[in-house]
């Protein structure tokens, strides 16, 4: 079949191919998504207010890569440090890439690269920028599965992407 652009927007395109209707990101854009470990063997969580949910999510801290101006030569792990240092305020002394994987295959083409960092150095405050909201978790991996519970007790939506730490219950 021929792809057909719907609707293309800055950061994402709706398409049709054939009877099947997905979106993608535009421009060739992807994303990066940090497993950040302390030496303090602590989980860097990030939450912030997402719109398409209509209230905060519980992340891995993540970014896009290239999206910015002369960004066609980002590579995963600048983005990665990049949006950590933004993210938490920690810079990793060490990226390492663990694979690609699929956001929503029935109804995105999108996929992002899952990378862990480590020997990380208090740089900054984080929280983002221009106007993120994010708020910085540090859980002790034996605690992440009781705070993952907590949060969503409490009505923060969960990033599906954490069912990567093995960590969500299924008794709820």
């Amino acid at each position: 079949m021929v792809e057909q652009v719907m609707w293309a927007g800055r950061f994402v395109t709706a398409v049709r191919d054939g009877r099947w209707e997905y979106v993608r990101r535009s421009r060739g854009i992807r994303a990066v998504v940090i497993l950040a470990e302390t030496d303090a063997g602590e989980i860097l969580l990030v939450e912030q207010p997402r719109v398409p949910i209509g209230g905060p999510c519980l992340e891995l801290p993540a970014g896009l890569i290239g999206d910015e101006a002369g960004g066609a030569d980002d590579s995963v792990e600048a983005a990665a440090v990049r949006e950590l240092v933004e993210e938490t305020g920690y810079r990793p002394g060490s990226v390492e890439r663990l694979g690609d994987y699929y956001s929503s295959p029935g109804m995105l083409s999108e996929s992002f690269t899952l990378v862990r960092a480590t020997g990380l150095e208090r740089v900054g405050e984080g929280g983002g920028v221009d106007g993120e909201e994010i708020v910085v978790h540090h859980v002790a991996r034996g605690e992440v599965a009781r705070f993952i519970d907590a949060r969503r007790s409490a009505g923060i939506g969960i990033d599906a992407k954490l069912l990567l730490l093995g960590a969500a219950s299924f008794d709820r």
